[in-house]
């Protein structure tokens, strides 16, 4: 009995420890995705003042971004990769340089245009500093529980959202399999590094839906066929994100030509489709449904094709923020053919796509009552469990396993 109280005691300390150094841990990523969240701001702005000073200069930067790379980046090139890599022990290592070389990189995307995201990197930074620490850390399995650990904190620090984050940290590496481990200590280290970004100034997205609607049986149906048309289109992103590189890369096998000559295209597309409107994050998009700007049909597939593009083309960004723009306005254009409120089925797009493109379900049932509310927890909830049935089990991360079943 003492033997067993002893292992117990131990057991709970060990766990309660843990706990504890995911607080200054996160802490430590909310100070980073703070600094990094503000670079974007920052470059974005100059970039919104001078459109046509910047976008030309799209395809140099590209040059200068698979250049520093190449020559700097080793092993650190596999970005989210490696990581899903390291997660499953097939790599063990997680170079440092990875942090500035994927702000750098990424910062430049965002100057000269390039539609891209931000969630990614910052879940990749929080990922690499935490896995760093935690080798220094005398836990046992201490580098994968902290790896975890940090993709919570980094998704936290910069989206403002610590409960999907921790979700999402722990659901995203094998989909149908959650890393239970890590659960603590990515918590707490969530919950701080959302607080310290926060003070730092960093806000997140409030989009409060305003909206009674009640749950018939008609309206069941309808939210069914919304949730399957979301999955389809965050698994088709996913598809044509990884068959595009892989095209790409056949056809135009030189990584600084491939960079440069699809960043001219891109230059003459984003000053031509209304000079800019689909350039860098896409939350311009977003913010126009909700503030009852105008959003055009096709806004959807503009951003998913540039998006896939820009990113095929070897510049760096997430795909996640692209990934809610795109459900967000897919959503605004079905809602009026569903006979569903604008601002609702646009709520519900913005968290199912993202769902179907990390294929994800629990993370992104709580990015919507994060983000919009949790009155429509059960809305979300029914539209994303449709959209990760359906979304064919394709992921944005092409090392995660699949572990879910297939229709």
């Amino acid at each position: 009995m003492k033997e067993e109280l002893k292992k117990s005691l131990r057991t709970y300390g060990a766990l309660l420890l843990l706990g504890v150094t995911g607080v200054p841990l996160g802490a430590a990523v909310g100070l980073i995705e703070a600094l990094f969240c503000r670079l974007l701001l920052k470059v974005t702005a100059i970039r919104v003042a001078h459109l046509f000073w910047c976008l030309p200069f799209l395809a140099m930067a590209g040059l200068v971004i698979v250049a520093v790379n190449q020559k700097f980046g080793g092993r650190g090139k596999g970005g989210m990769s490696l990581i899903f890599d390291v997660a499953y022990e097939e790599e063990t290592e997680l170079p440092l340089r990875m942090i500035p070389l994927a702000m750098l990189s990424t910062a430049l995307t965002h100057l000269f245009g390039g539609s891209a995201g931000r969630e990614g990197v910052a879940v990749q930074i929080g990922a690499v500093f935490s896995y760093f620490a935690g080798k220094k850390l005398p836990f046992k399995n201490a580098p994968g529980i902290f790896l975890v650990t940090g993709m919570a904190a980094g998704f936290a620090g910069m989206f403002g959202t610590p409960i999907a984050a921790v979700i999402f940290a722990v659901e995203v590496l094998a989909a149908g399999e959650m890393r239970y481990e890590a659960l603590l200590p990515a918590f707490t280290a969530s919950f701080s590094a959302s607080a310290v970004a926060s003070l730092l100034g960093i806000r997140k997205e409030n989009l409060a839906v305003h909206i009674s609607e009640s749950l018939t049986p008609f309206l069941l149906v309808r939210l069914i066929t919304l949730g399957i048309i979301f999955g389809i289109t965050g698994g088709l992103f996913a598809w044509c994100l990884k068959h595009t590189k892989k095209y790409l890369g056949e056809k135009i096998k030189n990584p600084l030509v491939r960079v440069f000559s699809i960043g001219v295209i891109l230059s003459i597309l984003f000053l031509v489709l209304y000079r800019g409107r689909y350039c860098g994050f896409g939350t311009n998009l977003v913010e126009a449904i909700f503030h009852g700007e105008k959003v055009y049909a096709y806004d959807w597939a503009l951003k998913f094709i540039l998006t896939i593009l820009t990113l095929s083309a070897g510049f760096q960004g997430g795909e996640v923020t692209p990934l809610f723009t795109i459900g967000a306005t897919l959503g605004a254009v079905l809602g009026n053919l569903f006979g569903i409120p604008v601002e609702l089925s646009a709520a519900l797009g913005y968290a199912a796509v993202f769902g179907g493109g990390t294929n994800t379900l629990l993370a992104a049932i709580f990015i919507g009552g994060e983000i919009f509310g949790y009155d429509y927890l059960p809305y979300f909830f029914i539209v994303c469990t449709a959209a990760y049935v359906f979304n064919r089990n394709s992921s944005i991360y092409s090392r995660q396993k699949l572990t879910k079943y297939s229709c």
